[in-house]
């Protein structure tokens, strides 16, 4: 089994190659490319998110079946993680990521112009296929190609880049559609991810941490179903699970409830979505906070904070709502920068492929979104509000749970270096 782990581990083109350093000309291109994409490629993802509403009216759908609208994308995401690993191997890194944003540009223009429903969840389904492809290669390319004091900081860059993305998704949307429907929205978030594509053919520089190479895709799918055979990898897995799976879902059902009493805020509600950029300074506060009390205790601290934002989210009142929003998402992202950062660092320590543990990490990540979406959506539409705090608070203590034995099983590289600490504060 060490042999095939080992056939599975990227070759490296020059063993001595350290990485770049933060503050150094090509760190800057990476940080810069690799925000742009991640800010493309959650937006394109998630401005479905806050119209749903709209397109279950446009289309003549329940609101439990408008939530396949993203479902299917991030379903779609799953399968092409597990091609992204063999791909990546082959042509390498960089062209997975530039292509990965160039064709899901595109499918995302073929949405806006979808004539019926059927069409449009074959589009975004094929959407998630493409999409996987920078999510899936972006942080084992960060951990091949930054040195090992630079990596927090750029990887929390990377994840502060999604947030941006996240926000724009749910904000630019709303005043779009006012102005042209759901399809200019989805026409201009499919222009930003083209630029984006275009903006990493010109910035991010080629591999030199890793050497493309054929692989089997036998061997990788292998390598990705042995990387929660790690206990610590499985246990992190279980935590972004169960995080996504309650952040998605409360996203979901929230936008059903703003449209209900006693809100009713019609077109308005795409305001709430003003929260959602606090979660962008969360990634660097959380690895701060990493650098002080572990990164174990910063999870757990973050899925904490989940929980709490679920209870005030609950609450009739629209201030509450609104502030709800905004931690869950700084909660949710802060924790997220982390997992992601030791997924793959667990992996390079034991030996294991990083993209492999990176693709079962972002694998399990998003079937957290796919169910815990389309089950809050289906709550909503049964029961109200309280199924969806239920859901979302019984996925918290998962989350908590899993980030506390992983804790314990992992307790030797808690702590952050101290200069990322100096950096990031």
């Amino acid at each position: 089994m060490t042999a095939a782990v080992d056939r599975m581990t990227p070759l490296r083109a020059a063993p001595a190659w350290a990485g770049h350093a933060a503050g150094t000309p090509t760190y800057r291109r990476i940080v810069v490319a690799l925000m742009a994409g991640g800010l493309a490629n959650f937006s394109l993802m998630y401005f479905v998110q806050p119209l749903l509403p709209m397109m279950a009216a446009h289309y003549g759908v329940t609101a439990a079946e408008s939530a396949h609208a993203l479902s299917i994308t991030t379903l779609t995401i799953i399968l092409g993680l597990a091609a992204t690993g063999p791909l990546a191997d082959r042509v390498g890194r960089v062209a997975v990521m530039r292509w990965s944003l160039l064709a899901s540009g595109v499918l995302g223009l073929l949405s806006a112009v979808a004539p019926t429903w059927p069409a449009l969840l074959l589009l975004r389904g094929l959407l998630g296929l493409t999409l996987a492809g920078l999510p899936g290669a972006a942080l084992a390319y960060l951990r091949e190609e930054v040195d090992g004091p630079s990596h927090p900081r750029a990887n929390a860059a990377y994840i502060a880049g999604t947030a941006v993305g996240g926000a724009a998704g749910r904000l630019l949307p709303g005043p779009l559609a006012a102005i042209g429907g759901w399809p200019l929205a989805a026409g201009v978030v499919s222009l930003v991810t083209l630029a984006a594509g275009i903006l990493l053919l010109v910035l991010l520089p080629p591999s030199r941490g890793f050497r493309a190479h054929p692989v089997a895709l036998r061997e990788t799918l292998l390598g990705t179903l042995r990387a929660p055979a790690d206990r610590v990898v499985a246990l992190v897995c279980a935590v972004g699970f169960a995080a996504m799976g309650a952040f998605v879902g409360v996203y979901n059902a929230v936008a059903f409830r703003l449209q209900a009493a006693p809100f009713l805020l019609g077109a308005a509600a795409s305001l709430v979505y003003l929260a959602y950029p606090v979660g962008i300074a969360a990634p660097a506060v959380a690895r701060a906070l990493a650098a002080r009390i572990g990164r174990g205790r910063s999870v757990t601290a973050g899925v904490a904070l989940l929980a709490v934002s679920v209870v005030l989210i609950s609450f009739p009142a629209l201030p509450a709502v609104v502030a709800g929003l905004g931690l869950i998402t700084f909660a949710f992202l802060g924790t997220h920068s982390l997992l992601s950062g030791w997924v793959v660092d667990r992996a390079q320590r034991t030996g294991r492929g990083t993209a492999q543990a990176s693709s079962a990490y972002l694998g399990t990540y998003y079937l957290g979104s796919t169910l815990a979406g389309a089950l809050a959506t289906w709550l909503w539409q049964t029961g109200g509000w309280v199924g969806v705090a239920v859901l979302g608070l019984g996925l918290c203590a998962i989350a908590a749970t899993a980030a506390v034995a992983a804790t314990r099983s992992d307790p030797s590289p808690q702590q952050v270096g101290e200069d990322d600490a100096i950096a990031l504060a």
